[in-house]
């Protein structure tokens, strides 16, 4: 028998809708100005369409501004023959932007939540943690994005997320520690409430990655 699916109007509006974009042309000359700034030649052989590159690159490193984690997540199944206990998705790698350096974030991510009489698809999680990692982010708001956008879409009985990551703003310029790794989590609902819970979630994770 098909699962019954139901869908959920999306619940994440993009607030930079009404911003202005720049034409192409324009940050095209943008990317000139910082070659320049370096002390580099944009108009030496290997960095003629550099500017056109990082355009494009651009468009596809951030192109979760463009898309709703809520309307992703908007197909749930309620056949689970009456399966309640935790679901975890786990090691979903991603690759971020610092918003104060726009260096990158190279992490990964730990989902889980409690059903209440519905489950997501996983790769919708998974789907999820892409959306909201192509977008500028703190680790921390990317944390709690995640956890909210499924709670308030699912309604599961709780939601725990933890991120583990390494960021090129510590690695690359600054105090320059590479390998330093950042570990935020949050919970809402039954993991929230509950330290058995969220012990549980955490052995989980990291039982799994014991080598």
């Amino acid at each position: 028998m098909d699962a019954i699916v139901k869908n959920f109007p999306g619940v994440d509006k993009d607030k930079s809708s009404d911003i202005k974009r720049p034409t192409q042309s324009e940050v095209e000359a943008a990317v000139r100005t910082l070659l320049l700034w370096t002390g580099d030649d944009p108009d030496r052989e290997g960095l003629l369409d550099t500017p056109k590159r990082v355009a494009k690159a651009y468009r596809e490193m951030f192109s979760g501004y463009a898309q709703d984690p809520a309307a992703e997540l908007g197909r749930t199944f309620e056949e689970v023959a009456g399966y309640d206990d935790l679901v975890l998705v786990k090691d979903i790698t991603f690759h971020s932007h610092c918003e104060h350096h726009m260096v990158p974030i190279i992490g990964k991510a730990h989902v889980a939540y409690l059903p209440d009489g519905k489950v997501l698809g996983l790769s919708k999680i998974a789907r999820v943690v892409d959306i909201f990692a192509h977008r500028l982010q703190t680790q921390e708001a990317m944390t709690a994005q995640i956890a909210g956008v499924i709670q308030e879409v699912l309604q599961p009985r709780g939601v725990a997320v933890m991120i583990e990551a390494e960021h090129m703003c510590m690695a690359m310029r600054g105090i320059r520690k590479q390998g330093s790794t950042t570990l935020t989590s949050t919970f809402t609902g039954s993991f929230k409430n509950s330290p058995e819970e969220q012990i549980r979630f955490v052995t989980m994770v990291r039982d799994g990655n014991r080598g």
